[in-house]
């Protein structure tokens, strides 16, 4: 069994998971918030993580990227025990397994930005700040660990596919630790980038909503500590597929997520009823919320409880698989008896186009402990993953 020990957690929402707790699940409090700091000239509504960062001063300068801070921050909820996962087990013994999408683009950006004006790029950048296997490598060189050490970059599925590898890499023997989740910072690329495929809200996103628009984009990083050791909560199984069918849109009639839904209840060895909670991909975009609405309605029926959390989060792409996984991890905690749910955040007005599901209204609780979670992600070139999460 594959248990998620311990997480750390930072986004729009909070930056620790007492924040993250009490806005999202007992004030219904978003993150998201306009501003014009990625798109000059245009003010989009974005989930920016505000407040101090740790520095990265003390790293090789080729680490040294905000995406890098925010996966230090993530790391310092939990360092106690991961060092002393790394004492127990041993360094070598210990794994890497980060999802990102950006690294370090916005260092990139800067930078590009003061070569066009001086001819000259700063002394201060690196090309490796962008190098998307920075996050894990910079992780290894701040805890010691000599085990495997990758990132997957898989758009939106990167730290739902990490968190699986992180799961084959213990069940094989090669890890007793893994230190796995996502990480992903803002920039003027990806939010351009996505603006350009029209893909983007002008006002918080609206998912399932007949008058939803598009994405809020956001950042973050979740961070959690997996090992064979009982704890609170076990990622007891996933499930990946590819579409192959565009290289943006996903395969409208759901069936490759279905299928990454499927094999991750076969691997749980559950049934569909048994589901308590759904944590939607969830965009609010027109094709993504149809080809999820179906399948989920197709697995599931319209009773199981649903939410998309990226109305309190911003969609932070390569990081987002974690952060949910994080919520439904936050949810299924001892002292969450009463099982409170992460609410849907909309204007209440179904697409009628598309099967009805049971949103999470503000304050749902099951009423006994939320026993089995699932968390879907879906992503660009039809990269799908999904997790299940159980209880103990």
């Amino acid at each position: 069994m594959i248990y998620l020990n311990q997480l750390g957690i930072i986004c729009a929402t909070g930056n620790s998971r007492h924040e993250v707790r009490q806005r999202i699940f007992e004030s219904a409090q978003s993150g998201i918030t306009p501003t014009d700091r990625h798109s000059p000239g245009r003010t989009l509504p974005l989930g920016c993580v505000e407040g101090p960062l740790p520095a990265v001063d003390h790293l090789p300068l080729r680490e040294r990227s905000r995406n890098n801070q925010l996966a230090l921050a993530a790391l310092a909820q939990i360092r106690a025990e991961v060092d002393a996962a790394i004492a127990r087990f041993g360094a070598d013994r210990v794994g890497i397994v980060i999802g990102t999408s950006t690294s370090g683009i916005a260092e990139s950006e800067a930078a590009l930005h003061e070569h066009a004006v001086s001819g000259m790029l700063p002394g201060h950048y690196h090309y490796g700040q962008q190098e998307l296997g920075s996050p894990a490598t910079m992780l290894a060189l701040e805890l010691g660990t000599g085990g495997p050490a990758y990132v997957h970059s898989t758009a939106c599925a990167s730290s739902g596919k990490a968190m699986a590898s992180a799961a084959r890499l213990l069940n094989m023997g090669i890890c007793d630790a893994v230190v796995a989740g996502g990480v992903d910072s803002l920039c003027a690329f990806t939010v351009a980038g996505f603006a350009a495929l029209e893909s983007v809200s002008e006002a918080r996103c609206n998912p399932l909503s007949a008058n939803r628009k598009g994405i809020n984009i956001g950042e973050g990083a979740a961070l959690f500590l997996m090992t064979r050791e009982p704890a609170a909560v076990s990622l007891r199984g996933w499930g990946e597929s590819s579409d192959a069918h565009h290289m943006s849109a996903p395969e409208p009639s759901g069936k490759g997520a279905s299928i990454a839904i499927e094999k991750a209840l076969a691997r749980a060895g559950i049934d569909p009823a048994q589901i308590d909670y759904i944590n939607l991909h969830g965009t609010a975009t027109p094709q993504n919320d149809a080809m999820e609405s179906r399948a989920v309605h197709a697995l599931f029926g319209s009773s199981v409880a649903v939410s998309s959390t990226k109305a309190f989060t911003g969609h932070a792409l390569g990081a987002a698989g974690a952060i949910e996984a994080a919520l439904c991890w936050l949810a299924m905690q001892d002292d969450n008896s009463e099982g409170l749910l992460p609410p849907h955040l909309w204007d209440g007005v179904p697409d009628p186009a598309l099967p009805q599901l049971n949103a999470v209204a503000p304050g749902t609780h099951l009423g006994r402990p939320l026993a089995w979670a699932m968390s879907n992600s879906f992503a660009f070139g039809g990269a799908n993953a999904a997790l299940v999460f159980g209880r103990g």
